[in-house]
């Protein structure tokens, strides 16, 4: 089973950068799920949403991993060897302030 190299990147807890996806908050758009960037605590939305912000920080960035910052979720994701990763998350933003969009 492949494991994530990149796990001894994630150190302290992050305090994250908002309170939803920031791109989407900025811009007054909607979001399915949110997650957290355990590098910088930038807030991004998953791939299901419109915007896939998550995933454009990483690119931009190089910042690894995200964890899922939703309600009973514990996982987090390593965008660059695409796995799953269990790993301390740190805080987690509060519940959207921003209507999210239809299931």
């Amino acid at each position: 089973m492949p494991a994530c190299t990149h796990v001894d990147q994630v150190g302290r807890p992050v305090t994250p950068g908002a309170d939803g996806c920031q791109e989407c908050l900025q811009r007054g758009e909607r979001w399915v799920h949110l997650r957290l960037c355990l590098s910088c605590g930038h807030v991004g939305c998953c791939d299901s949403s419109r915007n896939r912000h998550a995933t454009r920080h990483f690119r931009a960035t190089g910042h690894p991993i995200a964890a899922s910052a939703e309600p009973r979720e514990d996982w987090a994701w390593c965008f660059a060897d695409q796995l799953i990763v269990q790993c301390e998350q740190g805080p987690r933003p509060a519940a959207p302030h921003h209507p999210r969009s239809p299931r």
